[in-house]
């Protein structure tokens, strides 16, 4: 007995207690699904879940330029990928008000422009190591002032979403009456900008933990999961976080057992409980074909 709890705690949570870097890599992951799963469950409701994606290929070019000038700063990084972030998406809802294309189609436009124009800038200013560092991230690498900023995003996101929660739930469901509200002076305008400044700063958070182009997964994926276990909101965003930490936990465990990069570790386990949820969730398949089979029966 005694042989077989050690054996199990060697294989699920001796990593985490020899070495600090994985103990630094679990709180950023577990802080991240805290605030960005929740704002993954509200892009989804708000039928905006290709925004994360587009948003996370946006920040790049920022995250080039701070490379560019200050090397591996992460403030410099960081303030380089939020204001980048928030410019494409400030350009993509100018373009929709001026011209007949939707918000959508300029947002997949700029972010192909913004992605392409970030790996141009890294690849002429830094190596091939660097350019996949930046794209793919590393969990393991997160240093102390790489937690404390991930640990203040969590907590500003928190906070912000506890405060503005009704306002977000109205607009989600009722944007009819919002916008009717914001017509007379109200501030419904409000919530949109500041969700989206919300967004842009998780998937900046993320970038350094699993890359530009991974930090949207922990974000949607346990979103779109829950979506399938859940009609209330408020058990959506519980089980969006629980996921995205249940993901976070494994993947650094399966990085570190089989050798394999963190950040793309992370967001398979993550598919792999969305997998599930389509299988095995009140709103998947099994659930869903088993009545008509009984019936059959």
């Amino acid at each position: 007995m005694t042989d077989l709890l050690s054996q199990v705690h060697q294989l699920l949570w001796a990593p985490f207690a020899e070495f600090s870097f994985m103990r630094r890599a679990l709180v950023a992951t577990l802080a991240l699904s805290l605030s960005a799963a929740p704002l993954g469950v509200f892009l989804t409701l708000r039928r905006m879940s290709l925004l994360g994606d587009a948003l996370s290929h946006a920040v790049l070019p920022g995250v080039a330029i701070g490379f560019m000038g200050w090397g591996l700063s992460l403030t410099a990084m960081a303030m380089g990928g939020v204001l980048s972030g928030m410019t494409v998406a400030a350009l993509a809802g100018w373009i929709s008000q001026s011209t007949r294309l939707k918000e959508d189609a300029s947002l997949a436009a700029l972010y192909l422009l913004a992605l392409s124009l970030g790996v141009l800038l890294v690849s002429s200013g830094g190596s091939q190591l660097d350019l996949l560092h930046l794209l793919f991230g590393s969990a393991l690498g997160v240093n102390s002032q790489g937690l404390l900023m991930v640990a203040g995003v969590a907590s500003v996101t928190v906070l912000a979403l506890a405060a503005m929660y009704r306002g977000l739930v109205l607009e989600s469901f009722d944007g009819v009456f919002l916008n009717a509200a914001s017509s007379r002076g109200g501030r419904a305008w409000v919530w949109h900008q500041v969700f989206l400044v919300l967004v842009v700063i998780n998937l900046v958070a993320g970038f350094q933990t699993l890359g530009t182009l991974m930090a949207v997964g922990l974000m949607m994926l346990p979103a779109v999961s829950a979506r399938l276990w859940h009609a209330n909101l408020g058990a959506q965003l519980l089980n969006a976080s629980a996921q995205a930490a249940t993901a976070a936990y494994l993947g650094l465990l399966l990085s570190y057992h089989l050798d394999t990069p963190s950040g793309p570790t992370i967001i398979c386990c993550a598919g792999g409980l969305y997998l599930v949820s389509l299988l095995l969730a009140p709103g998947g398949w099994l659930p869903r074909i088993w009545p008509r089979t009984h019936r059959l029966a």
